[in-house]
């Protein structure tokens, strides 16, 4: 049999890198849907877009990674390993606010991959409807819901409403994706997929700004504004009894995050946690444009979005908050409200006793996370307590991480096809588990015939006797 292939693929996020090592037998490439992730490893250090002064130390970031991929991937196939790197919101910030500089960091992290024997195929800035897009082919591709090979070898194809939503939260964006009931005309939000010979019109938005990261930046500079005289930030989404000093500089140094027209960047601001939850999200709702225009249905800041529809899943920045309340188990919204509210009720010192291994910065954010999290879902993206029951939180499906990384590569590599392959090449795994039962049963009868063979053949000599 001809040996597995490999591909690599660098999720460049706003907060961090992570290169996921992807393995599928060579003989089902273009047709069978069967990819497992062999490895995945996170890059120390922040995301690329970080490096912006240091373009250099962003291509040194990525090898501790690339090495660990060497001594996974055979020597004998590393120069055939299709590697790629997609970048999302940070980069796409960093070019909005300097393209030279995001220009720099590439070509840095370019050098540092072209000097691995891979099939390097480049690096880009994904689009956010291409994020959504690849997201919600990853998930269906992996839950099975674009193709499905039978017992006799071919290939079906299941209902197109069993494709699932996708739900994706980033540091510096999120990503709504999922098929409308209804056709739209909005091209700014429509995206038609040809998967497997079937056509599918997909929902799909980003927001930029609204990630997670970015979104809680802008949190804090909006509690600031609401009293610019004073050198004190009450801040209801942190425990009461935490307490930090940033500067004005630390708080406006994103572009999602507008300064006020006089700035003083040396200026220190003590921010103290008061444990509202209440106050907690009437702060983040002021993050949101609810209002729709006449006859118009939206998320949020007047963007157009049908009904949600169907089943959801969740994965990164809302699997990873829910998951640390415990509230990723189909729990019902009203648990899921009852639990975030007495945590955020919780102090300092006591979070700190209760987790005392946890990073300090993500246990102070927590309340902050879960309570944008359910804004977003909610009020933002039209979830109810009915619809709620549909979203699923997850990380991995098949022991493949849940993201666009998978989807993306699928898609360069042409590994789905644009028609429905005419057969399956090589034996199916459920042919395999078929021929497996049936050569165990025809063991087990051979084994009985002997045996009764052996017991006839003493039985006539006793006889004879």
């Amino acid at each position: 049999p001809l040996p597995p292939q490999y591909g690599l693929v660098f999720d460049a996020g706003s907060t961090h890198t992570a290169l996921y090592i992807y393995q599928w037998p060579a003989d089902k490439e273009n047709g069978t849907g069967i990819v497992s992730q062999v490895e995945s490893c996170t890059v120390n250090g922040p995301g690329i877009s970080s490096y912006a002064d240091d373009p250099a130390g962003a291509g040194a970031s990525l090898k501790p990674c690339l090495d660990k991929a060497m001594t996974i991937v055979p020597v004998e196939q590393q120069r055939e390993t299709p590697t790629y790197l997609g970048a999302t919101a940070g980069m796409r910030l960093l070019r909005e606010q300097n393209s030279t500089k995001a220009e720099q960091v590439f070509a840095e992290v370019t050098k540092a991959i072209r000097k691995y024997p891979v099939d390097f195929r480049g690096a880009q800035i994904l689009t956010g409807n291409e994020e959504g897009s690849f997201g919600w082919i990853t998930v269906n591709y992996l839950l099975e819901t674009l193709i499905k090979c039978s017992f006799t070898g071919k290939w079906t194809h299941p209902p197109v409403e069993d494709a699932v939503g996708a739900l994706d939260l980033g540091g510096a964006s999120t990503q709504i994706t999922f098929l409308p009931g209804t056709t739209t005309d909005d091209s700014n939000t429509r995206d038609v997929l040809r998967l497997y010979g079937t056509n599918y019109s997909i929902y799909t938005h980003s927001y930029l700004c609204y990630g997670q990261r970015q979104a809680l930046k802008r949190l804090m500079a909006s509690l600031h504004q609401g009293n610019l005289s004073s050198q004190q930030i009450s801040h209801p989404c942190y425990p009461r009894g935490y307490q930090e000093n940033v500067t004005m500089a630390e708080l406006y140094n994103s572009p999602c995050v507008p300064a006020p027209s006089t700035p003083s960047p040396a200026q220190v601001l003590t921010v103290t946690g008061t444990g509202d939850p209440a106050a907690c999200r009437t702060a983040i709702q002021k993050l949101f444009n609810f209002t729709c225009g006449a006859n118009r249905t939206c998320g949020f800041n007047g963007v157009y979005q049908p009904p949600v529809r169907g089943q959801f899943f969740a994965f990164s920045g809302f699997y990873y908050n829910l998951h640390f309340l415990n509230l990723t188990g189909e729990q019902s919204l009203s648990l899921v409200n009852d639990t975030l509210w007495k945590f955020c009720t919780r102090n300092w010192k006591k979070l700190q006793k209760e987790f005392p291994t946890m990073n300090r910065t993500h246990l102070r954010d927590s309340c902050a996370a879960s309570s944008y999290v359910l804004t977003l879902l909610l009020q933002g993206y039209k979830f109810n307590h009915k619809t709620w029951l549909n979203i699923r939180f997850l990380r991995q499906v098949s022991n493949v991480d849940v993201g666009w990384t998978l989807g993306y590569m699928l898609n360069l590599t042409n590994m789905i096809p644009s028609e429905t392959p005419q057969r399956v090449i090589g034996l199916p795994r459920s042919n395999w588990i078929v021929a497996t039962v049936l050569l165990a049963i025809t063991l087990v009868l051979i084994f009985c015939l002997l045996t009764a063979m052996y017991y006839q053949k003493n039985y006539s000599g006793y006889e004879s006797l």
